[in-house]
């Protein structure tokens, strides 16, 4: 159970990418600072999903060792 939980929440900043990209289209042209700092937020948002991903494997990977 705390599996899935563990891999929606990746799929989570996978989502906060798109919506901070669309923002980023959005914004483009009428502010331009804003859209920089959405383009961080998305930069960020990727690196956490990749993050998160290896973590959930690590831990997989250690329970099954055990097991």
């Amino acid at each position: 159970m705390t599996n899935k939980v563990y891999q929606l929440f990746e799929y989570v900043y996978l989502a906060m990418a798109a919506f901070a990209i669309y923002l980023v289209i959005t914004e483009w042209e009428t502010d331009r600072n804003r859209a920089y700092l959405f383009i961080f937020f998305a930069v960020i948002a990727v690196f956490m999903f990749f993050f998160k991903r290896r973590f959930r494997k690590n831990i997989e990977k250690r329970r099954r060792g055990e097991d």
